[in-house]
């Protein structure tokens, strides 16, 4: 049994994050949160800027959903959590 470095652990999850397929979490439309607060939330969870942001919440509004975040489902998840607790309705395709 050998024991792995930081380095080499570091490696293997940017190799399985590379290899896995790409997750998106979509943003759904509802009745409930208002421009501002889906805004805000974006900025603070999603790390958007305040256009980006912005657009997201027209395409939501137009659309019925958006998506708003790609990546790895582990990087996605906490997110998602986030935005949950915030009142957002989310998921991840």
């Amino acid at each position: 049994m050998t024991i792995e470095t930081k380095e080499e652990i570091l490696v293997d999850s940017l190799i399985k994050e590379l290899l896995e397929p790409t997750k998106s979490i979509i943003l759904w439309n509802d009745d409930v949160n208002s421009f501002d607060h889906v805004i805000n939330c974006l900025i603070e969870h999603c790390k958007h800027n305040v256009e980006q942001a912005e657009q997201s919440a027209i395409i939501v509004h137009n659309n019925g959903k958006c998506s708003i975040k790609n990546g790895s489902f582990d990087k996605l998840k906490p997110i998602v959590e986030k935005l949950s607790q915030e009142g957002l309705s989310t998921s991840i395709e």
